[in-house]
């Protein structure tokens, strides 16, 4: 809203468009009394957004007309309920306080003291308890890219210079952070919002950021006053320009936005190539690794099957693992072996279990902790979680793995930190300050003395109460209070002739009158002045106690990534033993060895016993590509997703749902099932799919798993077969990644003792009389029907139609043999065809006597071969 004269407006709208002039990207909530309004724009799209109701305020006049401004506003105390609303839409949200007390005559003093932001929010009732919830920022100058992202709830941050496949790169770490805000420079934004992942949705956008705040000046200026003066060195940022923008541009919003030290992050955590295996956005939808495909939920997802945590920084951080899948087999055998010891020591177990399921997310605490916006309610929470630190420490005293090993020594002695919050708050204290009473009884001596005071006053009140009664024989007299009017006797009307003249008239009400006399002014300023003191020291111990405890910040954070860590290692165990999983064996050996491996996700949809299992084998020589037929329906797409999310669950360092299991480190999974129309830009289903798969032939690797269902079937049947013969070919002779191929191209098959490296698989199928049976076993050898109308049949097609089908099915199979269509004869076979035809036609030749012969007759000998060799054609 542009304003052209601010003197026609009132005092108090010409401070709010002075303040909204600093924050005009944000939804503006002013505090006014006990509650907070919005006005003008602010208010039209908060009214439709929150469902309140849209009214108007007086705000000025305009030649002697009265104005009004669009208004709406929410109660205080429900604030956050609200803001959570606006930040999940999308919206910066500026908070404007009260600074001053209200001065008859006046304008109170405000001013914005926080904007909540989507990626900067640290209000646990604002946030998935099992989602980070990152802010990420883009720094791009030419072919470099730097990227920094943080979890402000949680003190997390990391950085990188991404490699020469920037596109990819970012694209992939993207998918995995799925960020909640993204900030960036001006060619970060034009680089960032036309990336094709853009087209698959679920992803924000890039909003530009000050140029200035990606530049060296500022970048070291504020990281130097976060990590120290030589923090380049510390990090070894000296060569990594790129980076220190990439942070410090982060560093520069968040405490614009938040307007506080960030006490809770204290290092940066630097990115390497390598260490994580890449997963891209695609793969992790069609493995439906975090949610399912279709509705984006967390139940039906592989992540639903694994999440047996207690705590919500648990849960977390198993997200984090399912994110960041590792590949040093170092590090996964670490994982595995605190696995596999949890799912031996069945008490121990049990016994973690019931501690974890009592602990709060001390983790976002310690974020609030250092925030300073802590409440007595949290505190509470903080000292009952770090109770049970001892006893956890008890339990991992024994462990021989060297993951819980080092874990029960990251479990810090918090002692000092229980015993400050037992000693000063109270257990029933809750989150609103005003209320009072969070602070103990005898944690200070002085707080006491104002509590007796007030206590003294009620006994006070209670007696002139009886008093009153008593002189004026009004049996119905009582001593109320309201915050308005403060104290006050109230008399009911039949009584008024009996009321004396010392009382004053306060106030006259429907059935009542209201009075004060002398006797009670006196005690209400005892029992206010005290319970004011009273409040204002409770407040001032507060902060003093919150000061003492941000010292601990780093202890708090180390115990809760250490429980973290914890929860979501007995996790694995749990539901390794509840499903029967196997220790897989993970090295850097070529081979893949899978047996009786099952789909985690499918089976736990089926009756005990019905999912068929089915074993997988790769290496590098003799058994790169499986070539897999079969009809619809009969499991190829459900067997080759459980290799890939057996694959996987192996690098999280989890135990896999299988008899047996050989792993080698991969670095990549690719997947390309199913596709759909990409109609806003303009991509048919074809087109997308082939785009799917020329990213992986772009990226693919000797150590890639690579899943293919289908290829070519959005075409012609020629171009399609022709495709996928093609794609098979590259995959096996340039990469040799080990690759799964399910095709209804049965040529393909003819490819094993052609192409080296290649396997035939199909899916056994049981025929009886006109029924088919799927039997969802993998055995060897090619498939040679598809039984597309069996599956029809089985669909509830009506019996007419497959007659039919059947009918016209076995005319098209008698014209192709007789028309010999398959493309894909041996071509040895017809190269001897042609050369037996240009054999006889240079022996004729030969016996021409050019020197006889007359011009009719030599055109005559011509047009002979060239029909010969129409006809051969």
């Amino acid at each position: 809203m542009i304003v052209q004269d601010l003197t026609k407006y009132s005092k108090g709208i010409q401070q709010y468009f002075s303040i909204k002039e600093k924050y005009k990207d944000c939804i503006m909530l002013n505090r006014i009394g006990d509650f907070y309004e919005m006005f003008f724009e602010d208010a039209e799209i908060a009214s439709r957004e929150l469902d309140l109701v849209l009214t108007g305020k007086s705000c000025g006049e305009d030649n002697g007309q009265k104005m009004r401004a669009p208004m709406c506003g929410v109660p205080y105390h429900a604030v956050e309920i609200y803001i959570a609303k606006l930040v999940a839409n999308g919206h910066k949200v500026a908070i404007c306080e009260q600074l001053s007390e209200p001065v008859p005559g006046k304008t109170v003093e405000r001013d914005v003291v926080r904007v909540i932001t989507p990626g900067t929010v640290v209000e646990q009732e604002m946030l998935e308890g099992s989602k980070n919830n990152y802010l990420l920022s883009v720094y791009k100058k030419g072919d470099t890219v730097a990227v920094a992202y943080a979890d402000v709830s949680t003190g997390e941050l990391c950085a990188c210079k991404l490699g020469q496949n920037i596109e990819g790169e970012i694209s992939d770490l993207v998918s995995r952070l799925t960020p909640a805000e993204i900030i960036g420079n001006e060619e970060a934004e034009n680089f960032y919002n036309n990336l094709p992942i853009m087209r698959l949705g679920g992803i924000n956008k890039l909003s530009p950021y000050y140029e200035w705040a990606f530049t060296k000046s500022s970048s070291y200026e504020i990281l130097k006053q976060q990590f120290g003066e030589n923090f380049d060195n510390v990090y070894e940022l000296k060569n990594k320009q790129e980076v220190i923008f990439a942070l410090g541009a982060m560093f520069t919003y968040i405490k614009e936005t938040q307007k506080r030290d960030l006490k809770h992050i204290k290092k940066i955590g630097l990115i390497k190539n390598g260490n994580y295996m890449t997963i891209d956005l695609n793969t992790r939808r069609n493995l439906e690794l975090v949610e399912t495909n279709r509705e984006r939920k967390k139940y039906g997802s592989l992540l639903w099957i694994m999440d047996r945590t207690k705590t919500s920084m648990g849960a977390r951080y198993l997200r984090k693992m399912f994110d960041e899948p590792l590949q040093n087999a170092k590090l996964i055998n670490a994982r595995l072996e605190g696995v596999e010891e949890l799912t031996k020591k069945i008490i121990l177990r049990d016994r973690l279990g019931q501690v974890l399921a009592d602990v709060y997310d001390i983790e976002r605490l310690s974020s609030k902790v250092a925030y300073g916006n802590v409440t007595p309610k949290d505190l509470v929470s903080l000292k009952r979680s770090l109770y049970y630190m001892p006893q956890l420490k008890e339990e991992l005293k024994n462990v021989s793995s060297d993951i819980l090993k080092q874990i029960n020594e990251d479990i810090l002695d918090v002692s000092p930190i229980t015993e400050l919050i037992e000693t000063s708050i109270n257990e029933e204290a809750g989150n609103l300050l005003k209320d009072g009473k969070f602070i103990k009884d005898g944690f200070n001596s002085q707080l006491d003395a104002y509590r007796q005071a007030k206590d003294k006053g009620n006994e006070w009140l209670k007696q002139l109460e009886v008093k009153e009664q008593e002189a004026t024989g009004i049996k119905g007299l009582k001593i109320s209070y309201n915050k308005v009017f403060g104290y006050f006797i109230e008399v009911n009307r039949k009584d008024l002739d009996k009321v004396p003249m010392r009382y004053q008239r306060k106030q006259t009400v429907a059935n009542n009158e209201r009075y004060i006399t002398s006797d009670l002014k006196e005690i209400e300023d005892t029992i206010l002045g005290a319970e004011e003191k009273a409040l204002k020291l409770e407040i001032e111990l507060l902060q003093q106690i919150k000061q003492i405890l941000s010292r601990y910040v780093a202890s708090i954070q180390q115990v809760s990534r250490a429980v973290a860590k914890l929860d979501a290692i007995l996790s694995l165990a749990v539901v390794a033993v509840k499903n029967g999983y196997c220790k897989p064996t993970v090295s850097s050996s070529k081979q893949l060895k899978i047996v009786d491996g099952r789909h985690p996700v499918v089976e736990q949809f089926m009756a005990n016993g019905q999912f068929v299992p089915n074993d997988a084998f790769f290496d590098d020589e003799s058994n790169r590509v499986m070539i897999i037929t079969g009809p619809n329906m009969a499991g190829k797409s459900t067997y080759m997703r459980q290799v890939a999310v057996i694959t996987f669950l192996a690098h999280i360092g989890s135990f896999v749902p299988a008899k047996e299991a050989h792993i080698p480190i991969v670095d990549r999974i690719f997947t390309r099932v199913g596709a759909s129309d990409d109609l806003a830009f303009g991509q048919s289903t074809f087109m997308v799919e082939m785009s799917e798969v020329a990213h992986i032939l772009a990226n693919a690797t000797d150590k890639s798993l690579v899943v293919l269902d289908e290829i070519g079937r959005g075409t012609s049947t020629f171009d399609g077969l022709s495709i996928a013969w093609s794609v098979v070919e590259y995959l096996s002779n340039h990469y040799k990644a080990k690759t799964l191929f399910a095709t209804h191209y049965h040529e393909l098959t003819e490819l094993e003792g052609v192409l080296d490296g290649v396997k035939n698989y199909k899916i056994a199928v049981k025929e009886l009389d006109d029924n088919v049976v799927f039997l969802r076993k993998i055995v060897r050898g090619g498939a040679n029907k598809s039984f597309g109308i069996e599956v029809a049949r089985l669909a509830g097609l009506p019996k007419n139609i497959l007659d039919r089908a059947k009918e016209i099915s076995l005319n098209l199979e008698a014209v192709n043999q007789k028309l010999d269509l398959n493309i894909f004869n041996d071509k040895k076979e017809q190269a001897q065809q042609n050369s037996k035809l240009a054999l006889n036609i240079l022996n004729e030749l030969k016996d021409v006597d050019m020197n006889r012969v007359s011009p009719m007759t030599a055109f005559e000998i011509l047009n002979s071969i060239v029909v010969r060799a129409k006809e051969e054609k």
